[in-house]
């Protein structure tokens, strides 16, 4: 009843060949350059949010000895230490493998970046400035975003592979 019947795998040889070339590129460069392009959008963002401070405009104070003070300066400066002051360790962000995550350390050397990101009393301690959260609120946009932007970087590379 059985009958004998010839199949030549040649093409799904070749196929697998392909899939593996694609296996190994994925483990390695196509998941770092993934973490590169999040981290490089995770810092246009946090920069574009981080406010910048600009100073003039009027002056009003009271001196040690009692004399109020008040002027209206003329040079209305724009800041942006704290803005320009966001990198990547090293400049070229340097992925760090923890088990299964992946890490990629960003900071800002200005003392008061936390200041600004979480809020802070006056400084006479009788109120608050609240956070901006420039960070926090960036952090939530791009971890709600990466999963479909993997999903179709994965998708391109896939489609790479069948061709």
């Amino acid at each position: 009843m059985g009958k004998n019947v010839k199949v030549d795998i040649k093409g799904l040889e070749e196929f697998q060949k392909r899939f593996e070339k694609v296996n190994r590129s994925l483990r390695d460069e196509f998941i770092e350059q993934c973490a590169k392009e999040l981290t490089a959008r995770f810092l246009r963002k946090v920069i574009k949010r981080t406010p910048v401070g600009v100073y003039g405009g009027p002056v009003d104070f009271v001196t040690k000895d009692g004399k109020h003070v008040s002027f209206i300066a003329k040079a209305n400066k724009t800041g942006g230490t704290l803005r320009r002051a966001w990198t990547k360790e090293n400049k070229k962000p340097e992925i760090i493998r923890t088990g299964s995550w992946l890490r990629v350390k960003i900071m800002n050397s200005t003392e008061y970046a936390s200041y600004v990101e979480y809020g802070h009393r006056t400084p006479g301690g009788d109120g608050w400035v609240p956070g901006k959260f420039m960070m926090t609120i960036s952090a939530q946009e791009i971890q709600s975003m990466a999963p479909a932007f993997l999903r179709k970087k994965l998708e391109a590379k896939l489609r790479e592979a069948f061709k």
